[in-house]
Order: structure tokens, then C-alpha cells, then sequence
């Protein structure tokens, strides 16, 4: 690959990651939530202990919310700002993709690496919708290519920078950031029987010192938790919160200890790859298989190939899908690694062969196809659920399929015509969804139109009261002020504005009957999309009235 060819592409796609990062509004419940936390942390000064909601709060450790609250502090309350370290750390993920794949293979390798993983589908989303996963796959990236170069340079400074990403990624999201490293190179050094790296004494160092970048957020767990035990969290009594996070938190949804329990089945990750790895799962399964079959013949104790992603994915993947709690977004910390792989293999058998095996033909037309039925999807996207796109965006995507169909006729081979087809196509399909669907979309959720019209009508906020309606941390976070929530009808009180559905009217004008309504609209959750939804002429079937009373006897 080119240089040239490969920053354009990189550069195109991070454009795509900036448009999202300023165009779409927040999404219910866990971005909207976290910038809510990172503001409500900024409002309080509150960088220990954590508060939501002015609840107490113990489920994600405190990184996401520093570096948020600071990006906040730094350029003021919006939604940018609350995306721009989590964007930092995607660049760190393909930075540390790039120069981890360029250590073992050749640099058309690193480079397809970096822009799979970059035009992945699971990077486009958390680009925008940004969870603690997205800064995550950063630091356990990092970490991951500094241990390859130390083990290979011997210098201790990448062992040190390993060491800072490792604590890093455990401020973010636990200690998944120091497992995943293990489950990649343990395995690496005992097949190539490395017995020093299991005793080394520079370890006992690097626990120090993770040790001591841990301290702040362990002290104040301690405070906030431990020195009053008894808190109730997710309807649990919470005696230590420092036992929380390093232990009930993680190892708890393999004992039963922890609350949650969802989606706890082997293959639920990886049938959710089926759009998160998007474009590149059905290459990166054969690359997969490919690998496997390799590491047999060549023979366990004989490594003669890079195994460190293959390992770190599999091993990985082994451990979350044994968790009682799963959602779509935890494999995302090994998709590097899952692209490595399918790089290294697109490599090797697609890009400079001129001749390719009839199955795998058939596999790149399947493969075309599925573009196309993504295309017409735009389409659709394009001009049915909320009307006609504008016409700048309609011209930006013909220009999309023109290269493509360039692409497509021109004499590279067909390795090399398959990945850039996909490349821009992928770019098309978000560069819509960024500047079109989800704009359009999110103004449908509860949070967005009451801030809005608080906004215009110059509402007390203090008086706003959500009762019997599903909170909304948009709200709260975009309204810069934490709304009252209140449950109890018997608890509401004259002079109250309460937003609650349509359904509850009645209800509350037994209590209050001069009441009078204030605004009225249609709420959905977004994040639980359905086709009767995206046709207009269906869309109020799908969504909920509500309204904003004002409370009088």
C-alpha cells in the first residue's frame, strides 16, 4: 500500500470521527450519563468521589470522568468537548495498532491493520457514542505495543510506558486492562518457553508504581465508600467500595457477586461482530480459522509467526463470553488485535495475488453484494425517514460511488480493489449516518426537546420535575442542572412543573385539577430503533406522548 493511498484514507475517516464528534447529539443512557457525571464532577469539584445525579456513584472508575471534566473545564460544557479525549485515545489505539503491526510484519500489513481498525464499525460508533471502551482500547493498545518493543529492543522504557497504560486502563474501566495483556503475551512466551519473563524482577517495580498511580482512586473509594459502609447501590448494600472495583466489579460476574446478569451466553459477542467488525468479519473469520490451522501445523512450541494477537483475541474473547453480564461493546478493547490479523492474512493472500481461488472469489462478490444492499440502504436513509438530505450530503455520496465504481475498473488486483471499495463505501454509509440520520434521530429523545424548549421559553429549571418517565441524562447534561426525579405522586406539590407521559394525566389532575398543560410532544428511545419508526407515516405508533404540566388545586 502506498503511503500517500494510506493517509488519505486514515484522514478521510478521521474526518468523518470529527463530524460525528461535533454534529450528533448525545445518546441515552451511557454517553449521556458519563458527560453528565464529568459535568456534575466539574459543577462540585468532586474529583474522588463521584456523584450522579448528586447520588453516590460506584460502577466505572473515575479516568473517563477526570479527562472529560478537564476537557470541560478547558472549552465549556458541550458535547465536543466531553467526545475530545476519547478521541485522543482512538488515535492512540491506531497509533499503537500501526507501529505493533510494523514490529512483526511488513508495512502494507500495519497500514491495512490501522485502517480496518479505524474503519470499523465499531470505531465509527464509539467515536461518537463514547463509553469508557472507547479510552479503554487505547491504553490496553498502548500497553500491549509497548510490552511487544520491550520484548523485542530490550529497552526498560517501553516496559515503563506498558506499565503507565496498564494503570491507565485500569483507572478507565478495571482491571480488564491488566488481563488482556497477559492473555497475550503469557501465552507467547511459554510456547517459545521465555521462562525469564515470568520472573522478572522489573515486575515488582512496575506493581509499585501502578500501584501508586492507582492510590487516588482507591483513597477515594475508601473515603467515599468504606468509611460508610452500608450505601445502597443498584439496590445493594455497598461495605467496601475499594472491593467493588478491584474484585465484585469484574471477577464478580463469574461468582454471582455482581448485580448484573444479561446476555451471559459463549457466542453473544461475537454474533454482535456481525455489524461491529463491519466491513471486515467475514475476512477476519477466515483469517481467524487461517491462523488456527497455522499454529497446528507449525506446532505449539514452534513459533516461527506473530501469535500475540491471535492469543490476546481468542483468550480474551474466552474469558468476557464466560461473564453473566455481556453487552455488544466488551470485545471492542481486542478489535487491534482482531485487525491485525485479518490484516496480516489480507496480506498475504489477497493483495499482491494475481491469482485467487474460486472460493474465495465467490467470497468477495458475497462481500460486493453486501455493499450494495448497504447502499441502497442509504438510500433509503437518504431520503425517507426524515425527509430529503441535504443536497450537499446527496452529491458527497455520488461522489462516494463514483470512486468506487473507479475502483472497481481499475488494474489493481482484486485484493487491493476489495479493501479500497470497502474503505470508501464504509466512509459513504457514516458519513450519512454522522451528518443525516442521527441528527435527525436524537431530537427525538425525551432529554433534547424539553432542553430545547426550556431554552426558548426561559423555564425555571428549579420548578421541572420528571415523574413516572424515564430519566434522561441528556437532559440533565444539556440542561446543565440536575433535574428533580420524583417517583411518589403523593410527594408532588403545587407549583411543580412535571414532565411525565400522557398516560399519567388523569392521574395527576385527581390531585391537582386546575393543573395546566405547558408543552406536549412525542417521545422514543432511540437506541431501540424499529421499521415502523423509520417510515413516517408509522412513527406515531412507535412513540410516546408526553407533556410538562404546571400543578394547581
Amino acid at each position: 500500500m502506498h503511503k500517500n493511498s494510506f493517509i488519505i484514507s486514515l484522514s478521510a475517516i478521521l474526518i468523518v470521527y470529527c463530524l460525528g464528534a461535533f454534529a450528533i447529539p448525545l445518546m441515552d443512557v451511557d454517553a449521556a450519563q458519563y458527560a453528565s457525571i464529568s459535568r456534575e464532577m466539574l459543577e462540585k469539584q468532586s474529583y474522588l468521589q463521584l456523584f450522579d445525579l448528586h447520588a453516590d456513584y460506584l460502577d466505572k472508575p473515575p479516568m473517563l470522568f477526570w479527562l472529560s471534566a478537564l476537557s470541560m473545564k478547558v472549552f465549556g460544557i458541550y458535547d465536543w468537548a466531553y467526545r475530545i479525549p476519547s478521541l485522543l485515545f482512538l488515535g492512540i489505539a491506531l497509533f499503537s495498532t500501526f507501529h505493533f503491526a510494523k514490529l512483526y510484519y511488513h508495512i502494507t500489513t500495519a497500514r491495512l491493520a490501522t485502517l480496518m481498525l479505524a474503519s470499523s464499525q465499531a470505531f465509527f460508533l464509539i467515536a461518537h457514542d463514547v463509553r469508557t471502551d472507547t479510552m479503554l482500547v487505547g491504553w490496553v493498545m498502548a500497553a500491549i505495543c509497548a510490552i511487544a518493543y520491550w520484548t523485542i529492543q530490550k529497552k526498560h522504557t517501553y516496559f515503563f510506558i506498558a506499565v503507565i497504560a496498564i494503570a491507565g486502563g485500569m483507572m478507565t474501566k478495571g482491571p480488564i486492562a491488566l488481563v488482556v495483556p497477559i492473555l497475550c503475551f503469557v501465552p507467547e512466551w511459554f510456547c517459545k518457553k521465555d521462562w525469564a519473563y515470568f520472573f522478572k524482577p522489573i515486575y515488582l517495580v512496575g506493581i509499585i508504581i501502578i500501584a501508586l498511580l492507582l492510590f487516588p482512586m482507591t483513597w477515594g473509594l475508601y473515603q467515599q465508600f468504606d468509611l460508610h459502609p452500608g450505601k445502597i447501590i443498584n439496590h445493594r448494600p455497598i461495605q467496601s467500595g475499594v472491593e467493588f472495583y478491584y474484585w465484585t466489579q469484574s471477577f464478580g460476574r463469574y461468582t454471582g457477586e455482581n448485580a448484573f446478569k444479561e446476555m451471559g451466553y459463549f457466542t453473544f459477542l461475537l454474533e454482535n461482530m456481525f455489524w461491529s467488525f463491519l466491513p471486515w468479519i467475514f475476512v477476519f473469520l477466515w483469517a481467524l480459522v487461517a491462523k488456527f490451522i497455522s499454529i497446528i501445523k507449525e506446532g505449539l512450541f514452534s513459533p516461527t509467526t506473530e501469535r500475540i494477537s491471535f492469543f490476546g483475541f481468542v483468550l480474551t474473547y474466552i474469558v468476557l463470553s464466560r461473564s453473566q453480564a455481556q453487552l455488544p461493546h466488551y470485545i471492542f478493547v481486542v478489535f487491534p488485535l482482531a485487525a491485525v490479523l485479518t490484516a496480516a492474512h489480507w496480506e498475504k493472500i489477497l493483495w499482491n495475488n494475481l491469482s485467487i481461488s474460486k472460493s474465495v472469489k465467490i467470497l468477495s462478490k458475497f462481500h460486493l453484494f453486501l455493499m450494495f444492499v448497504f447502499i441502497l440502504v442509504v438510500g433509503a436513509i437518504l431520503t425517507i425517514p426524515f425527509g430529503k438530505a441535504a443536497n450537499s450530503l446527496i452529491i458527497s455520496f455520488v461522489i462516494i460511488l463514483l470512486l468506487s465504481s473507479k475502483i472497481f475498473f481499475s488494474n489493481d488486483t482484486l485484493g487491493q480493489k476489495w479493501f479500497y471499495q470497502s474503505i470508501v463505501l464504509w466512509i459513504g454509509v457514516n458519513l450519512v449516518m454522522n451528518l443525516h440520520f442521527y441528527p435527525h434521530l436524537l431530537p427525538f429523545q425525551l432529554g433534547n426537546q424539553l432542553v430545547k424548549q426550556i431554552e426558548k421559553e426561559g423555564w425555571d429549571k428549579e420548578k421541572i420535575v420528571l415523574h413516572k418517565i424515564p430519566n434522561s441524562y441528556a437532559m440533565h447534561f444539556y440542561g446543565q442542572h440536575v433535574f428533580k426525579i420524583q417517583e411518589d405522586s403523593l410527594r408532588l406539590k403545587e407549583g411543580d412543573w412535571v414532565v411525565t407521559d400522557l398516560k399519567n394525566d388523569s392521574i395527576i389532575k385527581v390531585q391537582f385539577p386546575q393543573s395546566q398543560q405547558i408543552f406536549a410532544s412525542r417521545r422514543f428511545h432511540v437506541t431501540m430503533l424499529s421499521l415502523p419508526f423509520l417510515n413516517p407515516a408509522t412513527r406515531d405508533q412507535e412513540t410516546i406522548p408526553f407533556e410538562v404540566i404546571e400543578l394547581k388545586k
